[in-house]
């Protein structure tokens, strides 16, 4: 096993430790998981010595400590990453927790650090065969949005959700941790996240969607999360106008979280909004829920509702059936781990799921970005296809 290059204390930078941690872990085949939660200026790192399949009725309350990585396609088993090493960084530092995961895990750091061994970089899967051009894709997509409307004056379905990607080559001085450190501090609202598993992939994100919280196994929390506008400098939240059209996606995915509760027969629920927030250079409409778990009697609502939840209204569609189908026989590529579903779990006392929005696959030097827009009765194609370049920004601006 390759350990560590020598350094001279645990009072390392952040950033040195970071490439350390990583290094090691890409060099010996961990899958790892680096996230930052929204408004924390927290970064976690944690590492796995294996990954396993975690199957759609796991019960994530009885989990240890670890981190979930799930595809889009609900069928597909999750990944689930143990957390056998846990490093807490806070103003570019690592914090002495004093948890029995964070000691054993500095202990262990300590340790390493007399190795000699040097090694560097996120090792990425080779690229993907050529990609589409642009213009091709750009036709597909903007064919794909007018067919959805037409199933929708038909009455197929209310809404749906339908995606693209872009494929970019990488800058020869990339750096997935520099782009990690660059994306936390643009974006401190979002989970942002990079997740290496050996054999899946290499993943980097930042989205706004909590899909399922459980604090302290007390209290159950979820979003409804739609509407896009991008954001200006300057702007007053007070200030921005909201269309019909994204008023009424907004609300769809506000009842489509509450027919969920409905299928429990949970009605002791608190929700607040919609409210007009900022997540990074986007303006969306945000409803949060509530519930006591306690009080309800419902220790394992988290695994319930994250069962009932994915994939949402807000990356599929309403009903979920008939636009789920809709996406699978045109959209014309497998999603993968877009739109699927990410986060840690029972780390802190908490879990912290998310929506996998606004990321990218790494391959190599090229990267395959995601994006999809809410198409509803009321949607301009042109406009759509905007909403997801406004989307992909999210990366592009720290990529170059």
């Amino acid at each position: 096993m390759n350990t560590l290059t020598a350094v001279p204390h645990v009072d390392t930078s952040e950033t040195e430790l970071l490439d350390f941690l990583t290094s090691h872990a890409t060099s010996n085949d961990f899958p790892f998981a680096l996230w930052q939660l929204p408004n924390s200026g927290v970064k976690h790192l944690l590492i796995s010595h294996s990954q396993r399949k975690s199957p759609k009725d796991t019960t994530i309350e009885q989990l240890a400590p670890g981190f979930i990585f799930a595809p889009f396609d609900k069928e597909k088993d999750a990944i689930y990453l143990p957390a056998d090493f846990l490093f807490r960084f806070e103003n570019g530092k690592l914090r002495d927790d004093e948890d029995a995961i964070g000691v054993s895990s500095r202990m262990w750091l300590e340790k390493s650090l007399g190795g000699k061994q040097k090694v560097r970089g996120v090792k990425t899967p080779a690229a993907a065969s050529p990609a589409p051009s642009t213009t091709e894709e750009d036709k597909h997509f903007i064919s794909l949005i007018k067919k959805a409307i037409e199933q929708i004056e038909q009455n197929a379905f209310e809404k749906v959700v339908p995606s693209r990607t872009k494929f970019i080559d990488l800058p020869h001085d990339f750096d997935p941790l520099t782009a990690f450190v660059k994306l936390s501090t643009r974006y401190p609202s979002a989970l942002v996240s990079l997740v290496n598993i050996p054999g899946i992939g290499c993943w980097m994100g930042a989205t706004p969607e909590v899909l399922v919280t459980v604090e302290n196994q007390t209290i159950f929390k979820t979003v409804a999360l739609a509407g896009t506008q991008p954001f200006r400098e300057g702007t007053s939240v007070r200030n921005v106008a909201w269309t019909q059209k994204e008023i009424e996606e907004q609300a769809l995915v506000e009842r489509y979280i509450i027919s969920c509760f409905k299928k429990i027969r949970l009605r002791e629920y608190e929700e607040h909004g919609p409210k007009t927030v900022i997540a990074g250079n986007l303006i969306h409409l945000k409803s949060d829920f509530t519930v006591d778990m306690k009080a309800t009697n419902f220790p394992q609502l988290g695994t319930t509702m994250l069962q009932l939840l994915h994939p949402t209204s807000a990356v599929c569609g309403m009903p979920l059936e008939s636009s789920l189908d809709f996406l699978k026989r045109f959209e014309g590529y497998d999603r993968s781990f877009y739109s699927g579903y990410l986060g840690p779990v029972n780390v802190d006392n908490d879990i912290r799921i998310f929506v996998n929005l606004r990321c990218m696959q790494i391959r190599d030097r090229k990267a395959q970005l995601y994006a999809g827009a809410g198409v509803t009765i009321d949607s301009i194609p042109e406009e759509e296809y905007q909403e997801t370049e406004i989307k992909f920004d999210t990366l592009l601006n720290v990529i170059f």
